[in-house]
């Protein structure tokens, strides 16, 4: 057998080197030798940190008697959807139409071709209560395939074509206050008055709707809605979801926030420090970058996509056991491993949360380290032609094509680096970026070049979609001034879910909160000074502001140079103050008379 897995750059990949399974990467191969063989593929998705994935790797990848099963009567593929996340789209969108109880590991049952006729999620070795045996759904499926082939390919067929219909959309006025206003008390509607958060068990964090919850006009319209982020992340804090050392986990299991499912993800962590940190929550916001510096952190200054639920304990796999000691007794144990992808995207939310906090909690520390992903992705996340990818390992770039969601999130956290340093280098390689994914990406080729159906990501799961991405980078880039057509490049991208995401607010979070953002014209307050701790900078970044600058004169020519016309003109009206520099209270681009006492700069909007 030829082990393909082994020196494929994913950890996930990796793990199932040894298994007696002949699996194929993604790619051409797989499918060729499915064709050549006239079998179905059997495509398992999943991640490294997956309790339920390794659950089932155990008991039926590692067993010979099944293995045999599948090599014999399918081409095996294995998926990583955190390096494949468009393949993962397309078959979960397509395994919706066989199940509802949707997630990972996934397996997927496809024509030779890459068409879903069968899919589920986790099956056991033997029958379980509902759910039957592993090797009896492949003996099932593979009597379909050869004794009613017609019947599954037109089902393949069926599945293809609807989802290529329900891809599209029709664009929309942008929603107005009342609408904005609605949508947030419809989510509120659905808070747990006793736990906190939304819903029943499980229960998410959902980040995406918290910081719609957060937006301004949300507070003004809607405040009884507002308040309901505040509740729920004091709930998740004071909760078993919220690790000792500053980390929270990917979801509790139970309505109270306990029993927790114990991976800890990039994605997650990133937005809670932004919500904390919107929430004035400094605790909880210092203990979460905590967690990502000192936990999450790769050599190289990029940031991992998470951290096992599963841990080495007396020689066994243990789901948890290293979170449940006390902290003290946890330095003589193995910790849980992280998966060290550093994944394009999740690293722009970082550097965003990071920069972000450091700037307004005075840590320039997190404003480094937010620097060093940012010099490491830009490094080395590249092809051979020099175009961003998908994600890295060990300083090796993945083949895996970037997302617009993964350069749009970037150019985000650049944005918010380039603020938070004063370097206007990050918002030029920001602006560029974002340029990029205006003009659209190629995506996963094999997925275009097979005619297999992807799924738009148009709808919020545990990070934004690509379309709010892209809405608030453009939204980002137009509040620093460069230039009226990425807050077209917002417009456009909210207008073209619009009315899905006032009809569902619960899966549109991120762009609902860009869709509020973009009807309150911004404060933008700009602190040109050479005591960039002094009195008046301090003054600055306790100001209710969507934009709070603190550049040199020197730093505000240079973003005035690139083309970001905040910026203009600044340096030149400083010239004449004391050392203590000339604060500039900006609402949409129209500036006040600069003042250069800390208290003429009002703290309120």
């Amino acid at each position: 057998m030829t082990n393909r897995l082994a020196d494929t750059l994913s950890p996930y990949l990796r793990a199932h080197a040894d298994n007696p399974v002949d699996w194929y990467p993604w790619g051409d191969e797989a499918f060729a030798e499915a064709e050549r063989r006239d079998v179905p593929l059997l495509i398992s998705i999943g991640y490294s940190t997956c309790h339920w994935c390794h659950v089932m790797a155990r008991e039926s990848f590692a067993d010979p008697a099944i293995a045999a099963l599948i090599d014999d009567g399918f081409v095996a593929v294995k998926v990583d959807r955190e390096e494949h996340p468009e393949v993962d789209a397309a078959y979960m969108a397509a395994a919706s139409a066989f199940t509802q109880n949707l997630g990972w590991p996934l397996t997927v049952f496809t024509t030779p071709r890459g068409r879903t006729f069968y899919a589920g999620t986790y099956w056991p070795p033997l029958a379980r209560g509902p759910m039957p045996a592993f090797r009896d759904v492949l003996a099932a499926v593979r009597e379909a395939w050869t004794e009613r082939r017609e019947q599954a390919e037109e089902s393949a067929d069926a599945v293809t074509e609807a989802l290529r219909q329900a891809a599209a959309s029709t664009p929309s006025d942008l929603p107005d206050a009342a609408a904005i206003a609605a949508a947030a008390r419809a989510i509120a509607a659905r808070e747990d008055s006793v736990h906190g958060g939304f819903g029943g068990a499980p229960k998410f964090p959902v980040a995406t709707t918290l910081s719609f919850l957060q937006a301004p006009l949300v507070e003004r319209e809607a405040p009884d809605a507002a308040a309901a982020a505040a509740r729920a992340l004091a709930a998740m804090a004071a909760s078993d979801l919220h690790d000792d050392d500053g980390g929270f986990f990917r979801y509790a299991t139970q309505r109270d926030w306990s029993v927790p499912h114990y991976e800890r993800m990039l994605t997650d962590n990133a937005q809670l420090l932004d919500i904390a940190l919107a929430a004035r929550d400094e605790a909880t916001a210092r203990g979460v970058a905590a967690f990502l510096l000192t936990t999450l952190r790769r050599e190289g200054g990029g940031f991992g996509a998470a951290q096992d639920s599963e841990s080495w304990i007396d020689g066994v796999r243990d789901e948890g056991g290293f979170y449940l000691r006390p902290m003290e007794q946890r330095r003589g144990l193995e910790p849980p491993a992280v998966d060290g992808k550093v994944i394009t995207g999740w690293n722009g939310l970082a550097i965003a949360a990071l920069a972000r906090a450091g700037a307004a909690l005075s840590e320039p520390g997190w404003i480094a380290a937010a620097a060093a992903a940012a010099d490491h992705v830009l490094r080395v996340n590249r092809d051979p032609r020099g175009l961003i990818v998908r994600a890295s390992l060990g300083g090796a770039a993945s083949p895996a094509a970037a997302t617009t969601a993964d350069v749009a999130l970037l150019a985000d956290g650049l944005l918010a680096l380039a603020v938070a340093t004063g370097e206007a280098r990050w918002a030029v390689e920001a602006r560029s970026l974002l340029d990029l994914a205006v003009a659209g990406l190629e995506g996963d080729p094999l997925l275009a070049a097979r005619g297999i159906a992807a799924a738009p990501d148009q709808t919020d799961g545990d990070l934004p979609s690509a379309s709010a991405a892209l809405a608030h980078a453009g939204l980002t880039a137009w509040r620093l001034g460069a230039g009226d057509r990425y807050r077209a490049v917002a417009e456009e991208a909210v207008r073209a879910h619009a009315a899905a995401a006032v009809g569902q607010p619960f899966a549109h979070g991120s762009l609902l909160r860009v869709a509020a953002d973009l009807l309150d014209g911004p404060r933008q307050i700009v602190v040109v000074t050479d005591e960039p701790d002094g009195a008046l900078a301090a003054a600055a970044r306790g100001a209710q502001a969507d934009v709070v600058a603190i550049v040199t004169p020197a730093q505000a020519r240079a973003f005035a140079d690139a083309g970001f016309e905040l910026f203009e003109g600044k340096a030149d009206a400083s010239g004449s103050a004391d050392a203590s520099g000339l604060a500039f209270d900006c609402r949409s681009f129209v500036c006040r008379l600069p003042v250069s006492d800390p208290a003429e700069l009002p703290r309120e909007r």
